[in-house]
């Protein structure tokens, strides 16, 4: 090409010859930057305008800094509202960024000539979350699924339009056909922007704008910035912005007319800083109206030297060694030749993605798609999290949480892992408390999961992930305060007095121990004194008791004093226990499935707190009944607090326990409570060792006698034999027994009507359970009932225990367990206790000692013998 290119708009600017240098791009398109750079050492520009917001012209200068590594993304929210945001992205290969890097290089200056990011950010919400996709995240029409939404026109991708004139069906391909396997112009670097130029040109006639008539006032506010850009320096000016505005910057416009679209447009105090931003985030999969199908892959062929085919593909070998597939250096070179025999097929300048991804499934990965997935995953869209230095701008609560990062070495990762603390050790603590605050502050860098072959309450366990969203997030929180500290402090204080829900206060206690932030628990303690003070919902009691237990545990494991805490949870603990029968009487089906879930939180929550207040000094509070902050009535009886606090621990336990074991009898004997909630009562009376197997069988007979309805006898047997109690039927054969004598019983029409819930309770059971239900049930009651008059139960188990057989497995407990601990100067007897009788350890654990090592609580090796006697019997 010799420079004028006749028809088409601007012709002579777009080659650089006799005006302004319009450099017509696709936003992160490794060959559109190659050629940016090109053209740009070829013409040496006195200044660059580049499509952003010109708010960010202050940051220009942080991207010399080698501390800013791409990609990354300029981030601008309004001051009074910071979740209103917009992103401008760019990696490495962004010809906006090669552009920027270039300028300053060369000592040119750059400027940014997009509209505001003040008047972007203003826009209605609606307009806002369509137009996010242009100005977030520098999205242009040149780019599939770019653009403005919300228009009444259809919007028009120029890709798709070229590619399918040119006899493509994938935009893509034609794409890396033209542009990417192309490299720019041989002779005339300006020679790519021309042709593309004239594209576009003829795009535009036909289309206007497009389906985009935001896009006529963007183009407007470069055009004035052009138009000053010139007066400054000249023709001497390079202009990189999408190729769909080149025609439009390359029209004669007045100055009036470009004024008009701008007049009277929205505006927002706004600030703007540099963050991360993720090759994931640049795909178009994660909803980025610029994004691209393969970040990886244009990474790779923007940093390949040359044969970026074979490079890749020893990429592609290097990944699937690490996962321990078998890959040679002759499965590359069969790769690389059929990716270019398929390309020669094809007619393709080079092996694209599609022919190197072929290759890859067929010779590297024996024609699955699994190891397939994983290459897309790791290398096509990649991982790659950018950095930005600590020079640059930022709020106070962005640069606290950067120090402590720093701190707990814990580096933000775009690649989803998974992390293992353990809360004895200051750094893991550390790191603990500080994802419990963030979570506290909306900002989910971290979610909580299962702990592995461990069940102690030190060890916690995160799936860590960081999203450049998160970065809003922190700018968001940044009104609660300038330390994550101050700030989860703050938010925890307003939440507590905005809490609706008494479970809602009790959470957020137990949210604030597991952060560490005992500063806000006097603030949420009292909002849930109040709260519980006035809330006669026992069911809300109910609720709001288990995470106010846990909340006692985990301030144990972490050295939090928990001890404002202790009195409102046996408080609350009284409250449940007056109020629960009256509140399970008269209950419909759904609503006695509801209160069963909470008889059980509520049994687990005081086994729970009675371990907390068992050795805990200076609970003297607990043993005393209630604390009067919660409202409830005092327990008559109960001895005044001694000095020691073990011996207060040991008798709130057993108060306590006492009191819900009368709270069971109650709901178990009272013939108003829904029949689920009775069942439930005597099975958790069974397990507790409060009520001899016999009375266990004399209720379930009464609970199935003739004279009770079908459906209530069921519900009976779902409360009493759901959620594990399969056991239980399979080693007592009298309850099994009892079952299926009044199951042979029920008529033909009750049974239809009873049967879903039966099938409901039996199917949560295990297999082997199942299996062995089946075979005694198969016996026949006249066998079970023989084997029950000779003494027998299930197969393989005696009447009576085997004390001889419990013995022989002490020894491997104690190898597990440890030694037997050291007996005291004057120790006391051994005694069974009592079924109603309560215990404790004889001695506090060492301050420092774990309270749960190795998930064992702090039951010792005798404990455990005691165990196995009921265990056998």
């Amino acid at each position: 090409m010799d420079g004028l290119l006749p028809g088409v708009p601007g012709g002579e600017r777009v080659t650089g010859r006799g005006g302004p240098l319009l450099l017509g791009v696709r936003h992160h398109g490794p060959g559109s930057a190659r050629a940016v750079r090109a053209a740009l050492d070829a013409a040496r520009p006195a200044t660059v305008l580049i499509e952003g917001p010109p708010e960010a012209d202050a940051l220009i200068p942080l991207a010399a800094d080698p501390g800013l590594r791409p990609p990354v993304a300029l981030l601008a929210h309004a001051v009074d509202e910071p979740g209103r945001s917009a992103f401008w992205p760019f990696a490495a290969f962004s010809p906006e960024w090669v552009a920027v890097r270039w300028a300053l290089e060369h000592g040119v200056p750059a400027r940014f000539i997009d509209l505001p990011a003040a008047h972007t950010l203003a826009w209605d919400e609606e307009t806002d979350r369509d137009e996010g996709a242009v100005q977030e995240e520098g999205a242009d029409p040149c780019d599939e699924g770019g653009g403005a939404g919300g228009d009444d026109q259809v919007r028009v991708d120029p890709l798709a339009v070229l590619a399918e004139a040119a006899g493509y069906d994938d935009p893509e391909r034609w794409w890396e056909d033209v542009v990417e396997h192309r490299g720019p112009g041989g002779r005339d670097p300006f020679a790519p922007f021309a042709v593309l130029a004239e594209a576009m040109g003829a795009l535009r006639e036909r289309y206007g704008a497009g389906g985009r008539p935001r896009d006529l006032v963007r183009e407007a506010q470069m055009r004035l910035q052009l138009r000053a850009a010139r007066r400054e320096f000249g023709d001497a000016v390079a202009v990189v912005c999408g190729a769909w505005h080149v025609p439009a910057l390359g029209a004669k416009t007045t100055v009036t007319a470009d004024r008009a679209l701008l007049k009277g447009l929205p505006k927002v105090k706004v600030d703007v800083t540099w963050v991360p931003w993720t090759h994931r985030r640049l795909a178009r999969s994660s909803g980025y109206g610029a994004g691209i199908e393969s970040p990886g892959w244009y990474g790779h062929l923007f940093h390949a030297p040359d044969r970026p085919v074979e490079r890749w593909l020893t990429k592609v070998a290097g990944l699937l060694r690490e996962e321990d597939r078998i890959v040679s250096s002759a499965h590359v070179i069969e790769a690389v030749r059929l990716a270019e025999t398929l390309a020669v097929l094809r007619g393709r300048p080079l092996p694209g993605l599609g022919e190197t991804t072929e290759a890859v499934r067929a010779v590297m990965c024996d024609g699955s798609d699994v190891p397939l997935a994983l290459v897309h995953d790791r290398l096509v869209v990649g991982d790659v999290l950018g950095e930005v230095p600590q020079t640059a701008p930022a709020v106070p609560l962005q640069r606290d949480l950067a120090r402590q990062q720093r701190a707990l070495r814990l580096k933000p990762e775009a690649l989803e892992r998974e992390l293992e603390l353990d809360l004895r050790k200051d750094t893991d603590a550390g790191r603990s408390r500080l994802l419990h605050r963030l979570r506290l502050l909306g900002i989910g860098w971290g979610e909580p999961g299962h702990a592995r072959g461990s069940t102690g309450t030190f060890r916690e366990t995160w799936r860590l992930r960081w999203e450049p969203e998160l970065s809003v997030r922190v700018a968001e929180a940044g009104v609660w305060g300038t330390t994550v500290a101050g700030a989860a402090r703050a938010r925890a204080e307003a939440d507590a007095a905005a809490a609706g829900a008494l479970a809602e206060i009790t959470a957020l206690a137990e949210r604030c121990l597991l952060a560490g932030l005992s500063d806000a628990l006097p603030v949420v303690m009292r909002a849930l004194a109040d709260r519980a003070a006035l809330d006669t919902d026992v069911g809300h009691l109910a609720q709001a008791l288990p995470a106010l237990v846990r909340s006692l545990r985990y301030g144990d494991v972490r050295g939090t004093d928990t001890r404002a805490l202790t009195g409102v949870a046996a408080g609350l603990a009284e409250r449940v226990f007056v109020g629960l029968p009256p509140a399970c009487a008269a209950l419909d089906a759904d609503a006695a499935e509801r209160m069963r879930g909470h008889v059980d939180a509520v049994h687990t929550a005081v086994a729970l707190l009675g371990e907390s207040l068992t050795g805990t000094p200076g609970a003297e509070g607990a043993g005393q009944g209630p604390a009067p902050t919660v409202g409830a009535p005092a327990v008559e009886g109960t001895p005044a607090a001694p000095a020691d606090g073990r011996a207060t621990g040991s008798r709130a336990l057993g108060g306590l326990r006492t009191r819900w074991r009368a709270v069971l009898r109650t709901l178990a004997l009272r013939d108003t409570v829904p029949g689920v909630i009775r069942g439930r009562a005597v099975r958790l009376l069974l397990d507790e060792g409060a009520l001899a197997a016999g009375e266990a069988a004399r209720l379930m007979g009464l609970a199935l006698s003739p004279g009770t309805p079908p459906a209530d006898a069921a519900s009976w047997i779902e409360g009493f034999a759901g959620g594990g109690g399969g056991l239980l039927l399979v080693h007592d054969e009298r309850l099994l027994g009892l079952i299926d004598g009044w199951l042979t019983g029920v008529s033909a029409e009750a049974f239809t009507d009873v049967l879903p819930l039966l099938r409901r309770t039996f199917a949560a059971y295990e297999p082997g359970v199942r299996r062995t239900l089946g075979e005694l049930v198969r016996r026949g009651p006249g066998e079970r009932a023989g084997a029950a008059a000779r003494g027998l139960t299930a197969p393989g188990f005696a009447a009576e225990p085997d004390t001889g057989r419990a013995d022989a497995v002490l020894p491997v407990l104690r190898l597990l367990l440890g030694p037997d601990p050291e007996p005291a100067a004057d120790p006391e007897p051994a005694a069974d206790p009592a079924p109603d009788a309560d215990s404790a350890p004889d001695a506090d654990p060492a301050p420092d000692a774990d309270p749960d090592p190795g998930g064992r609580s702090w039951m010792t090796t005798t404990t455990y013998d005691n165990g196995l006697a009921g265990v056998a019997g």
